[in-house]
């Protein structure tokens, strides 16, 4: 269930980090950032801190082969052809990484200029998952992840037969905490040919183009937190963002991250102009069903036809609660479902990991995601995050749980 290494290429990522990755080369080439690892559930992973280290040494290697450069530039002609040429030179640099233990605890920080170090984090994920499942589950077998992942084909099936699923569409999110490639291309090939009416596709470019699936992804949290350190005022900081998503990729790729403060300020921000520009909204954080209600409701404030948008749902879901959230809303806006670390990391016989890789500051200033569930807050300057809250004016119930559950300062 484990290959020699547990990253394939450098498309063997999110899709995402391929877009925003060609907005820093067009917008801000040289913008330094930090980035820290984070494991959630506070598992004791510095056992494995040579193999990790040993592994994301060998990232180096990874390129883009010109067959998945003409792949792109087929099925993604928004992505730029001076992209695409640096894309074909670019590598990654393990000098740019630190790893070691720190506080007991798996350390690994990035630091360079967003252009170089953004990339390292769905491959830096990966390889520890892959590499504690290793230690861990050596005993997990192919047939294992077959039989988990037919009785999850069943399980969407009987729901089927329940409700009217025939626009219930979901899209593989899994590469980051995935329990290995193998595993992931194995649970993927089984999706396309057991649910060829509701798997939409991945947002891993290297199986998209293997299965022939769509390749789906726009912006992550860290396009919204990159705005927070550059020369905007901070409360206009969301609005740039957006702008400047805009400004790259016109009527492309137009779902918006709406989690980075809370959906509260979010929505506050979110005027006519963005909610007709954009197609969608993706939630991330917080009550799927409560955000879904606030996102409507400023649409209707706003006399833009919600019935003309898509939510995208994309935290902690498996199949049961995807189709809940979809029934709730059917009529009234489209839907969609990102579903990861259930499909691709956990087969009944393991239990994955949760963890994160985010950015922390920019051009030497901190940044922070405040997000709608107060536990997902990954900020070290207590100073900023209570300024960037106030600024934003989050309710101070809010701020006062955020504040209960910021790491500690190192």
């Amino acid at each position: 269930m484990f290959g020699r290494t547990c990253v394939q290429s450098l498309i063997d990522t999110d899709f995402y980090k391929l877009t925003m990755q060609q907005a820093y080369l067009h917008q801000l080439p040289t913008a330094e950032g930090v980035w820290e690892f984070r494991c959630r559930n506070d598992e004791d992973l510095s056992v494995y801190v040579p193999a990790i280290r040993a592994e994301l040494e060998s990232l180096a290697e990874l390129y883009v082969t010109d067959d998945q450069l003409a792949y792109l530039r087929r099925r993604a002609p928004y992505l730029s052809s001076d992209y695409l040429q640096f894309l074909k030179l670019f590598r990654l640099n393990p000098a740019m990484l630190e790893v070691g233990v720190e506080r007991g605890q798996l350390m690994i920080r990035a630091r360079g200029p967003q252009l170089h170090i953004s990339p390292f984090e769905i491959p830096v994920m990966a390889c520890v998952s892959e590499i504690r499942n290793r230690h861990r589950y050596p005993e997990v077998t192919d047939e294992q992840v077959r039989k988990s992942t037919y009785g999850k084909i069943q399980q969407l099936q009987q729901l089927a037969d329940q409700h009217d699923l025939s626009d219930f569409r979901f899209t593989d999110f899994g590469t980051r905490r995935r329990f290995s490639f193998a595993a992931h291309k194995q649970v993927v090939e089984m999706l396309k040919a057991g649910l060829p009416d509701h798997f939409s596709g991945t947002s891993n470019p290297l199986l998209a183009r293997e299965f022939n699936l769509p390749c789906i992804g726009t912006m992550a949290h860290e396009w919204l937190q990159t705005h927070q350190g550059l020369n905007y005022r901070l409360v206009d900081s969301q609005k740039a963002a957006l702008e400047n998503w805009v400004k790259e990729y016109r009527a492309d790729l137009g779902i918006a991250l709406t989690d980075i403060i809370g959906v509260d300020a979010f929505c506050r921000d979110l005027d006519r102009y963005f909610a007709k520009l954009y197609d969608g909204f993706r939630h991330d954080s917080g009550d799927p069903i409560l955000w879904g209600e606030k996102i409507l409701n400023r649409l209707e404030q706003l006399r833009v036809d919600p019935t003309s948008k898509t939510l995208v749902f994309s935290d902690g879901l498996d199949f049961t609660r995807a189709v809940a959230i979809h029934n709730h809303f059917r009529g009234r806006v489209r839907t969609s479902f990102g579903i990861g670390t259930w499909l691709m990391g956990d087969f009944g016989v393991n239990k994955p990991l949760n963890i994160v890789m985010k950015m922390v500051s920019l051009g030497g200033q901190p940044v922070a995601k405040i997000s709608d569930s107060p536990g997902k807050t990954m900020c070290r300057d207590r100073n900023f995050i209570t300024y960037l809250m106030e600024v934003f004016a989050v309710d101070a119930s809010v701020r006062a749980q955020v504040l209960d559950n910021l790491p500690v300062a190192v």
